[in-house]
């Protein structure tokens, strides 16, 4: 057996090697889901400079706490939770982000050129859309599988203010994921013209 080729088997498998010492179990966790990871981080806001490093000090701290990893869930949603306290840590010590500010103005759906006229869906273009506050919330709801609760807690804002966020999120990634070429679509159309 060549001890060059990086081990393989199931990420609860390669947990348990790695809080037996063997880094290499623990590289191949890294391999499988730093992408995911700074994705995550990327969904949350953060600039591809600042994803990268809190991806690593999130795999870091993984590293470190991986006796604690139990498998009871998906590795990458336990190093995603490790990834977002992290990064809402840095946001919070850094004071960039209001949370209980009015909702932005966003420009109109289709009002972004040629990205607009492209034919794909593209998630990540269109959480770029939403305010930070938005952006935030959603992505720590449905990117890292947090609860409503969980959110608000993290972010010391009210319950409702995290479901208020969420909403108002989802809503506009409907309409904006919705619109054929950057259009507004016509279930969009008719909503605004009902009221």
């Amino acid at each position: 057996m060549g001890t060059e080729r990086p081990p393989t088997g199931h990420d609860v498998e390669l947990a348990a090697l790695a809080a037996a010492g063997d880094r290499r179990a623990f590289g191949e966790l890294v391999r499988r889901h730093g992408s995911a990871v700074r994705g995550l981080l990327r969904r949350l806001g953060a600039d591809p400079a600042t994803a990268d490093d809190v991806a690593q000090d999130a795999f870091l701290v993984g590293f470190e706490q991986i006796a604690d990893y139990r498998g009871e869930g998906a590795f990458a949603g336990w190093i995603k939770r490790i990834a977002a306290r992290l990064y809402l840590r840095k946001v919070k010590r850094e004071a960039r982000l209001v949370l209980t500010e009015a909702p932005e103005e966003q420009a109109p759906v289709g009002s972004d050129g040629p990205a607009a006229t492209a034919d794909r869906l593209d998630l990540d273009e269109a959480l770029k859309h939403l305010s930070k506050a938005e952006r935030l919330c959603v992505s720590l709801c449905y990117g890292a599988d947090w609860s409503h609760a969980e959110a608000a807690e993290a972010l010391n804002i009210p319950l409702g203010t995290v479901k208020s966020h969420v909403k108002r999120g989802l809503d506009k990634l409907r309409a904006r994921m919705a619109a054929p070429s950057g259009g507004v679509s016509n279930d969009s159309a008719r909503r605004e013209s009902h009221g």
